[in-house]
């Protein structure tokens, strides 16, 4: 179902538009979440650390192919506002070119110097080898990542976010299941649950792409769209590439904090890859609120409705302060029960560590929260260059006090440091907002 963003009550037009994509997001997390899940239960703590340290590279290597297919939404969502059906056809070839292009190196990269990166993580000797296996098999699926990614940005530049959630939950509950048919009984441990989380990507990326070519082949651009030219790829360059580096720059200083992260043992390991599950799932809706907003202002000044601008920014707002506010109440209430999804509950030490962790990132979500507000609007402004700044600010400053008061001072400025670093972006984030509003 498409949904016109330029038409209807503002808040409402956001919120259901926003609903499945913040639905499908969920349940794409669910696979490394499921992955953690079984086997920090039915294999141990060892497990969960290799895991959850692979969570945070792979979600560095797919924040490549994500951030080009959000920047590249934008374009669509732009051009598809302004009605005009030839740009938006050439948009999408010039992407998918771009984006295939990157995925090939990327993939190469990955395969060809896997051992070099697990060692640059800082991986304990007893679980390199678990890592490294682990990885392999991952990074088969990237081609799986980029298919829906690409057709996920295109279908909801349109207004529809509720296909890509039907193959998106496919495909969750196909990996739960294969997950247990494979780390339990068969035994398999970490090399079962990445086989398991790769088949099921492919079956959402071929069931998505199937639809696309017999349902809605309208979308996809014909033959003569693909002599693009050097202007489509600079102006698809110009949106995708920097909101790339934007993600991959915010994922890179996560990929860091790992790496110190790993230098305290692997019951902070466990600890931080149960926790980070439950915080990155935590404000996965207010960033995907933030994303379907970047969609609704890009479709809106498209079709020239400035008012629609102003008075969804000013709802967006509102909305995403009151639900991030909700959302730390639950976590900090219940940090030990989301703990004990992922950590048997005889590991105290592991639990008492994430607790920690989500109690203090946990209170302060509001900021994070904001923050995807002001890169969805930049993005969605022709602005991702700003986007960029806010994420060097936010990151170079969490990184920077990590490195410098963790070793002496413990893990826990790990933990304090990161809401220290959203609120530096956000400050730095309004004052241009406003001062664009205003020049």
């Amino acid at each position: 179902m498409r949904r016109d963003l330029t038409q209807g009550p503002v808040l409402s037009s956001m919120v259901l538009f926003a609903l499945p994509l913040m639905a499908g997001n969920i349940l794409q997390q669910l696979y490394n979440i499921t992955d953690s899940a079984i086997v920090g239960r039915f294999v141990g703590p060892d497990a969960l650390a290799a895991v959850g340290s692979a969570y945070s590279l792979m979600t560095f290597i797919t924040s490549i192919i994500i951030g080009l297919c959000l920047g590249s939404g934008a374009l669509f969502a732009l051009h598809y506002g302004r009605k005009d059906d030839d740009a938006f056809k050439r948009a999408a070839a010039s992407s998918f070119i771009i984006t295939g292009l990157t995925t090939v190196v990327l993939m190469a990269i990955c395969l060809g110097f896997n051992t070099s990166i697990v060692r640059l993580l800082n991986t304990p000797e007893d679980i390199s080898a678990m890592l490294e296996s682990y990885l392999w098999y991952i990074y088969l699926g990237i081609p799986a990542t980029l298919v829906s990614n690409c057709l996920g940005a295109l279908m909801r530049s349109t207004g529809d976010s509720r296909t890509p959630l039907v193959y998106f939950a496919v495909s969750v509950v196909l990996n739960i299941i294969l997950d247990l048919v494979f780390v339990v009984p068969l035994g398999m441990g970490v090399d079962g649950a990445a086989i398991a989380t790769v088949i099921s990507q492919y079956v959402s990326a071929i069931g998505l792409l199937v639809h696309c070519l017999v349902l809605r082949r309208g979308l996809l651009p014909s033959s003569h769209h693909w002599h693009v030219g050097r202007r489509d790829i600079k102006e698809v360059f110009s949106y995708s590439y920097l909101t790339c580096l934007q993600q991959s720059v915010m994922n890179f200083g996560i990929l860091m904090i790992q790496g110190l992260v790993n230098s305290f043992g692997v019951t902070v390991m466990a600890a931080f890859a149960a926790a980070v599950k439950v915080d990155s799932f935590a404000y996965l809706p207010v960033q995907d609120f933030g994303n379907a907003y970047s969609f609704f202002i890009s479709q809106n000044r498209g079709a020239g409705k400035a008012d629609r601008v102003a008075r969804g920014t000013r709802d967006a707002l509102l909305m995403t302060c009151f639900f991030s506010l909700l959302i730390s109440l639950v976590v900090n209430l219940l940090a030990h029960l989301l703990m004990g999804i992922f950590v048997d509950s005889g590991q105290t030490a592991v639990i008492d560590v994430g607790v920690g962790y989500l109690r203090i990132e946990g209170s302060f979500y509001i900021l994070i929260a904001i923050l995807f507000l002001l890169y969805g609007h930049f993005r969605a402004v022709g602005s991702p260059g700003v986007s960029l700044l806010l994420t060097v600010l936010s990151l170079g400053t969490r990184v920077a006090l990590a490195y410098a008061l963790a070793p002496s001072f413990g893990y826990l400025w790990i933990w304090a440091s990161i809401p220290i670093g959203w609120a530096i972006a956000d400050a730095v984030g309004l004052v241009l907002m406003r001062r664009s509003k205003t020049s």
